[in-house]
């Protein structure tokens, strides 16, 4: 029987989880995987706990704020494999000497698609001394209007994935201010899935789970360009030369994780964020939220590349 994965929507940093089905890792493994795409982010747990879905991927982000509304939802993180936030300050002028505490007296517009990128960056300027309420920011228009915006010179900076950030970059429309990533682990987006899924399920999730570290491990071993190459079926209105720059941004940013290991310090520094941000309302336990069997399973065995 199959595995119903979903995905919460399409995006280059999501790039190890398209390459697993680009390169077969779940056929060389012996489980069958069906991916499709969420109509309705805000009932993922229901859909979890009722199997309608086997498995999302998705941020760390989701699992804590269902277990901050129901502590018993059950909703547990398996396999990792993007470790760093993958997003960007892009600027509208060269500034090498950027520091986070400048937002103080600069416009921003933020994203607005989903939390998890602010939450993060609201902890950062928090930590660089500024409060977050207090700074210039528009957090009601999308990544492509806010690019736009930029380009216009109607704000200073943006916050952006990959390709946007790329794109600007590329052709001088903005300049790289900050890259996420360099705070350090912050666990982004992982496999997840309810206890009892991975309970009655645990041979096929064994074996996804063993199909992302090879899969990992056939990543870190390539050229930018091969893993373009590899998964630009899933990006058909990106050109070749732009999504290779994105992966070797984020190859060389360590954004994709090495193994399917959701480290304790990772998942820490994003609770941190989310409670900061009031976006989680209690420290939730990261023992509540991953389960750890699966990978160091994996891990122990040490499977070759895809």
């Amino acid at each position: 029987m199959s595995i119903t994965l979903f995905e919460s929507f399409r995006a280059v940093f999501y790039t190890p989880f398209y390459l697993a089905h680009a390169l077969g890792a779940y056929e060389a493994e012996g489980v069958s995987v069906t991916l499709g795409t969420s109509a309705n982010l805000g009932s993922v747990a229901d859909q979890l706990q009722s199997g309608e879905v086997d498995v999302y991927w998705g941020g760390p982000m989701r699992i804590m704020m269902n277990h901050d509304r129901d502590p018993d939802c059950g909703i547990v993180g398996f396999c990792e494999a993007v470790c760093r936030d993958p997003f960007f300050i892009i600027g509208a002028s060269a500034r090498p000497d950027f520091a986070l505490s400048d937002l103080a007296e600069l416009s921003l517009a933020s994203v607005n698609e989903v939390p998890t990128p602010w939450m993060c960056l609201q902890d950062d300027v928090r930590r660089a001394g500024i409060e977050p309420s207090t700074l210039s920011r528009i957090d009601d228009r999308s990544m492509p209007e806010n690019v736009a915006a930029l380009r216009a010179g109607t704000v200073d900076a943006i916050q952006v994935f990959q390709p946007f950030a790329e794109e600007l970059i590329a052709d001088g429309g903005g300049h790289l201010w900050y890259a996420a990533a360099s705070r350090g682990p912050c666990s982004y987006t992982t496999f997840y899935a309810s206890r009892d899924t991975v309970a009655r399920r645990q041979d096929e999730l064994y074996r996804m789970t063993r199909a992302m570290f090879r899969t990992q491990k056939w990543l870190h071993a390539q050229r930018p360009i091969d893993v373009a190459e590899a998964v630009r079926e899933y990006f058909p209105d990106l050109d070749l030369d732009t999504l290779a720059a994105c992966a070797e941004r984020y190859l060389a940013s360590d954004v994709w994780g090495r193994s399917p290991l959701l480290a304790r310090d990772g998942f820490e520094r994003l609770r941190a964020a989310l409670l900061s941000g009031g976006l989680i309302a209690r420290e939730i336990p990261y023992e509540d939220c991953v389960d750890l069997s699966l990978a160091e399973r994996v891990i122990a065995e040490d499977p070759p590349s895809m």
